[in-house]
């Protein structure tokens, strides 16, 4: 039997909520839906933004959604969760107005928001849940796949997720922007037109419709006035892709753009003292770190020797690279886990020694250095990757920078085609548990290769009920990946935006540690 909890107001769940997750008891009993906002207006005006990413079809389809950020810049404008972030509230009640725990941990229900309706018409049901889940192929997919032992389809308005043993993490992984897993898409359209077909012409349940999509260029999207939480008051978004810093800036102070993303160094200062802009930094839980995969794949390689991961570390100043960059606003970090996630470890941040570097690399046999071949990163970071390729030569590693756009980065630190160096980072919500599952356990998406000892221990926490002994589990493991230098952390990433004078809500930080503009409900134009 599962056992329901009374529904309590808004107020005192949000209450419950933030006492639950200090207290580590992140998963929750029950969710209690917001009142509909309604709007008597008409949307009307257009809000433009300058995007830092080539715009990729992958990211309008919740099922393949990886382990970052970037595709909620478009789930929270064309689609639905049965549960996701919103202001105010990092596991809102949604497309899911409710939802119940069974006694042993076993079971989850939900109970949907009935009079939904998809893009195309169809309403939503129990049986588009069910299929979304089972379609689900993106980041956390293997866990999805191990763990549940059915998902059920009580009646068009209820579903029951039902596990092989309890797991502690699903809401996290369900409710929140750890994985895409929660998004709901239409199961009769998606088998009419098919996967590709559903990326060409995207139908969800969210805020905006899709109009037209000029492959890796522009988006445009138009209010959808059925939208059940309210009707949006701005008429068309549009979404352009300018990988160029400079043209953004100079996109924001002509008005060609409202909102522009990633505005850096220089640049943001300028932003910064230009009036009527307004320098808007936001902090997702986007950590960036170095994995030198070599440790696992090439036992000829320097980088199976700890001492040469260690130089690594000591040659880059991350300090010096944060004021260049992010005017300080980065955090440094010793981590590849945000500092705000359940369960984090405060590992020692690191030092700026290159003499100490040099002095590592002797003695691991290396006195003049070595040839390290290729340092990829997304190319929208390509700035930082710089910068660190040149605090890494002084010391005698030389590497040569390696940029990619960023869906080919992702496509091919995915499927482990990189080496040598990557620059790696994250911005997708979650708790310890679900970063690592993600970049450090065996299987994950992007990961390499792990250690015995380590891998022994995410074993360990991912069924443990007992939240002290979860936690000790997890710092172990954090402080087993800083002994051995498995990693070389940066920062916890600034992310500095900007937007011009037309826009009175950009939706900038409205989702706290959300890196884009959402809700996009939400957003409003001056009036002018």
């Amino acid at each position: 039997m599962i056992e329901r909890v009374p529904l309590r107001p808004i107020s005192l769940f949000a209450l419950i909520l933030v006492v639950a997750l200090l207290l580590g008891l992140f998963v929750p009993t029950e969710g209690r839906s917001e009142a509909p906002e309604g709007r008597s207006e008409a949307p009307a005006g257009q809000l433009t933004w300058a995007v830092h990413v080539s715009l990729a079809p992958t990211w309008f389809d919740p099922a393949e959604t990886t382990g970052i950020i970037t595709p909620f810049m478009f789930l929270y404008a064309l689609h639905d969760a049965l549960v996701k972030p919103m202001p105010g509230n990092p596991m809102a009640p949604s497309l899911a107005e409710s939802w119940t725990v069974s006694p042993d941990g076993l079971s989850y229900e939900f109970v949907l928001r009935q009079g939904v309706k998809f893009h195309n018409g169809d309403p939503l049901t129990a049986e588009d849940v069910k299929f979304s889940i089972e379609r689900y192929r993106g980041a956390a997919s293997g866990p999805f796949k191990a763990r549940v032992a059915g998902v059920d389809v009580i009646d068009p308005h209820r579903v029951r997720f039902r596990f092989k043993q309890p797991w502690p993490d699903f809401m996290t992984f369900y409710g929140t922007m750890a994985t895409g897993a929660g998004w709901i898409v239409p199961k009769k359209y998606v088998e009419r037109v098919g996967d590709d077909g559903f990326k060409k012409a995207p139908v969800g349940a969210g805020p905006y419709k899709f109009v037209s999509f000029t492959p890796g260029v522009e988006l445009v999207l138009e209010a959808n006035e059925q939208y059940w939480r309210k009707t949006p008051a701005v008429k068309r978004l549009v979404f352009k892709s300018v990988p160029d810093e400079s043209t953004r800036l100079a996109m924001l102070k002509r008005g060609e753009a409202d909102i522009a993303y990633s505005i850096r160094g220089a640049l943001a200062e300028e932003l910064r003292r230009t009036p009527g802009l307004t320098l808007k930094p936001n902090y997702p839980p986007g950590t960036f770190w170095l994995v030198f995969p070599e440790q696992w794949t090439d036992a000829r390689s320097p980088w199976t020797d700890k001492r040469v991961r260690l130089a690594a570390n000591y040659a880059i100043d991350r300090p010096a690279i944060n004021r260049a960059e992010t005017l300080g606003f980065s955090r440094i970090t010793g981590s590849m886990i945000p500092h705000t996630f359940q369960f984090y470890w405060p590992a020692p941040a690191p030092s700026f020694d290159p003499r100490k570097a040099r002095q590592l690399l002797a003695e691991a046999g290396y006195p003049n250095g070595f040839d390290a071949g290729d340092y990829y990163c997304d190319a929208s970071y390509a700035n930082l990757g710089e910068a660190v390729v040149n605090y890494l030569q002084p010391v005698g590693i030389r590497a040569q920078l390696r940029p990619l756009e960023r869906a080919a980065f992702i496509l091919q630190n995915s499927q482990k085609k990189l080496k040598n160096i990557i620059q790696t980072a994250s911005g997708a919500f979650g708790n310890t548990a679900t970063r690592l599952d993600a970049f450090v356990a065996a299987g994950g998406t992007f990961t390499y290769g792990t250690y015995a000892d380590i891998e022994g221990l995410i074993g360990e926490q991912a069924a443990e009920m007992d939240v002290k002994k979860r936690e000790a589990n997890l710092h172990r493991i954090q402080q087993l990946i800083h002994d051995k230098a498995m990693v070389a952390p940066i920062w916890e990433l600034a992310f500095i935006n900007g937007h011009g004078p037309r826009v009175a809500e950009s939706g900038l930080t409205l989702i706290t540690s959300h890196a884009y503009s959402s809700p996009y409900e939400d957003l409003r134009l001056t009036a002018r």
